[in-house]
């Protein structure tokens, strides 16, 4: 085999889109295999590869990973399965000496975040984490601001973000909604937030404590709120007919035939459009969490997975001012069926009816691909000690993640070819199974041919260490909303020193 970078994707949902593309369009990279439990969504992908010029992958099952890698000469693996998945395919992978990138959550519990670390060390292969906000200009203008003490030393923090109704939802629908399988989203959602944060003040957290609650969606809550309709998933139901929370995975035709049409797919039956009001949702959709840095900041954070808006706002108080972010990635979601402003409303909407504007499920869509509906800007404010405040010009990119998918495509494999078709961005999802791939790094150091636009020196690189320290703070809050006591993330992660 004569292909400098052999790459095999393991879990072959959605999001994996973003990298079977982003390979397919760069010189050097050959998507040699493919991993999965679905004939049906790796020939989606072998579709994407064909389409951009690139010949097939092979196939192949799960439990012939191991045998794919060594087979098929395999260099570079990306993971994005199932996020309870990762540490298996990272590992193997890993004393295979492939370069590994990621998905985050890099895992999803402080068990099989150990094994990963032990892993790297015992090898002395690194693992690259894919924190796509990192690359996010406007997230790079706020670290360097916080890098070059305009602020002055950062004493705390606070942090809300905010899922409105149409993405907060989707968690709700599909396997994100068992913690077993995600971590919930204190883990699947907030790593990428706490990673920010760890990044932001280069400082590492030490202990956490939460409060956490399923208190919108689920069937007690649905009921009890007069939201819940009976019905178990969206597909030719009656009932889902009349719910605005409903999904149609038929409306969009990379949601139908990576989901819908896998469902014929013989020992695998993922269903994509459950109701988010029934009872089996082992996850919550309100999340308080205090966190304390050895730095000595302390941060709020705050996660609701169910607002009328998207966006996030992230103050940070330092000894010579106050630095303000705040982004809004959509100012307000329609009422699916129509409802424009000052349409529906909760007029008429409960489950007897469908209000002014209309109801019904929502067309499937993929959050990531295109800017969402209404969408908003980004505001950057720096308020010094004895000065005005002051506003500092951001530019606003709304292609997949704040232009963060692309960034970091480009940083981990060097920029796309010349002429080639664009990338679109793709929801944050870790797929449904397993895939492997991305670099082994030990740093932030850039690797030779593969820099970001600002060489790394933003440190934007994320290896297994920031992906451990992102994973061990929604850990360390899982653990604390069990218990009702704070957690030390010593008690949880031993790093190699």
């Amino acid at each position: 085999m004569t292909d400098a970078h052999r790459a095999a994707i393991v879990g072959t949902g959605s999001r994996a889109q973003l990298f079977t593309r982003g390979l397919a369009q760069r010189a050097g990279y050959t998507v040699a295999a493919l991993c999965d439990p679905s004939p049906t969504r790796m020939a989606y992908h072998n579709r994407l590869l064909t389409g951009a010029g690139n010949p097939p992958a092979s196939l192949w099952s799960p439990d012939a990973f191991t045998e794919m890698l060594a087979s098929q000469d395999i260099t570079d693996v990306v993971v994005s399965t199932v996020d309870a998945l990762h540490d298996h395919y990272i590992v193997l992978a890993v004393e295979a000496g492939c370069r590994v990138v990621t998905e985050k959550p890099m895992t999803i519990d402080a068990v099989k975040c150990q094994s990963i670390l032990d892993a790297t060390a015992r090898t002395g292969n690194p693992v690259t984490v894919a924190f796509n906000y990192r690359y996010n200009p406007v997230h790079e203008r706020v670290w360097r601001l916080l890098h070059e003490q305009a602020i002055g030393e950062v004493l705390s923090i606070h942090f809300e973000w905010l899922l409105d109704v149409r993405h907060g939802a989707d968690y709700f629908r599909r396997w994100h909604r068992d913690k077993a399988s995600s971590g919930g989203l204190m883990v699947h959602k907030a790593s990428h937030h706490f990673d920010l944060v760890n990044w932001w003040v280069d400082s590492v957290p030490q202990e956490v404590f939460g409060y956490g609650r399923l208190g919108f969606y689920g069937a007690d809550a649905g009921t009890r709120h007069g939201l819940r309709r009976d019905y178990q998933r969206a597909h030719n139901s009656p009932q889902a007919a009349e719910d605005p929370f409903a999904l149609d995975i038929s409306g969009h035709r990379g949601l139908r035939e990576l989901y819908l049409d896998a469902e014929a797919d013989r020992g695998h039956r993922y269903i994509r459009d459950r109701n988010v009001f029934d009872g089996e949702i082992s996850i919550e959709d309100d999340m308080a969490v205090l966190v304390r840095y050895a730095s000595g900041a302390s941060m709020t954070y705050h996660l609701t997975a169910y607002s009328p808006w998207e966006g996030y706002r992230v103050m940070f108080n330092g000894t010579a001012g106050r630095l303000e972010l705040e982004v809004t990635e959509s100012r307000w979601q329609p009422r699916p069926g129509g409802a424009g402003p000052g349409g529906a409303g909760r007029s008429g909407a409960g489950p007897g009816g469908t209000g002014a504007g209309g109801a019904g499920p929502g067309a499937g869509a993929i959050h990531g691909e295109v800017a969402m509906a209404n969408a908003g800007g980004a505001t950057i404010r720096v308020r010094e000690l004895w000065e005005p405040p002051a506003e500092v010009p951001v530019t606003v990119d709304h292609g997949g993640h704040g232009g963060g998918d692309q960034r970091m495509l480009t940083a981990l494999y060097g920029p796309a070819d010349p002429g080639g078709e664009p990338e679109s961005g793709h929801e944050p999802e870790s797929g449904h199974e397993p895939e492997s791939g991305h670099e082994p790094e030990s740093g932030h150091e850039p690797e030779s041919g593969h820099e970001p636009e600002s060489a790394d020196a933003a440190c934007q690189r994320a290896n297994q260490r920031d992906g451990a320290l992102a994973l061990a703070v929604g850990a360390a809050a899982n653990e604390s909303f069990l218990t009702g006591r704070p957690t030390r993330i010593a008690d949880l992660l031993v790093f190699d020193s």
